[in-house]
């Protein structure tokens, strides 16, 4: 596939949470190949040594072990982002779990867990990285949604509510940073067809459900989403701020 290029990502610090695999690492892959100079944050420390490898040598990113849900550690894990890759400009977050549950089954441990891991973190990375984009005259923050919330699904309360407040966040952020030239937008992307997904959620029916909701007749690859989110960080997207992209085949 040829795609468009960007050069104002060259060298542009970027971080991607979640960056390991799935969405994340086809993320992570569109900015290496841009040019930026990129570090991504999983919890999944072998996953993310992989990618880190096998994305290796110039321009190779750089790759952070941390659990995203102890927010208390963020300040320092961004600090030393920033020392190696430098103040960020472009912040993409990425990171989520979409565990399915039962209502009957959920804790308040266990819901106070889902919303840390899917919602609590896109807020604390934000704030962790708007003085060095303010200090640089600005940067884009690219929060990421769900279609499962949108389009009414059940097995995970805990994760939709997460994931319908990601909308509401980004336009809180992007009222309150586009005066420092701080670009804020959710992408939502529609079923993607990522190793997870397609070992745990995708069967036969499911996929003609898929088929029969969308509007085109094909399955979302992780490089689509990418896609759209290297366009929200470029100098292109320079008037698009507080926006939700739908990249779901038409089927929501």
């Amino acid at each position: 596939m040829t795609t468009a290029n960007y050069p104002s990502l060259k060298g542009r610090p970027t971080v991607v949470t979640g960056g390991a695999t799935g969405i994340g690492a086809a993320i992570v892959r569109r900015f290496v190949a841009e040019g930026a100079s990129v570090a991504f944050i999983d919890i999944d420390r072998e996953a993310g040594l992989r990618l880190a490898a096998e994305l290796g040598g110039p321009g190779a990113p750089h790759f952070v072990q941390a659990d995203l849900r102890d927010v208390a550690a963020l300040g320092a894990v961004f600090a030393g982002i920033a020392a190696a890759i430098g103040p960020v400009r472009v912040l993409v977050n990425n990171a989520a779990h979409d565990e399915r549950h039962a209502i009957e089954t959920v804790t308040p441990e266990f819901w106070r867990d889902r919303i840390a891991v899917n919602l609590d973190h896109q807020f604390f990375c934000s704030q962790a990285v708007i003085p060095g984009m303010s200090d640089g005259g600005g940067g884009s923050i690219i929060n990421m949604g769900s279609c499962s919330w949108h389009l009414g699904l059940g097995g995970m309360p805990a994760y939709v509510t997460a994931k319908a407040a990601i909308e509401g966040l980004t336009r809180g952020l992007a009222r309150d940073l586009g005066g420092q030239h701080i670009r804020v937008n959710c992408v939502v992307p529609g079923f993607v067809k990522t190793e997870r997904q397609v070992e745990k959620w995708l069967t036969p029916e499911l996929e003609a459900t898929i088929h029969a909701g969308q509007c085109l007749p094909e399955l979302i690859e992780p490089v689509y989403i990418a896609n759209m989110v290297a366009f929200l960080a470029a100098d292109e997207a320079r008037m698009c701020t507080s926006q939700t992209y739908m990249v779901d085949a038409g089927w929501i």
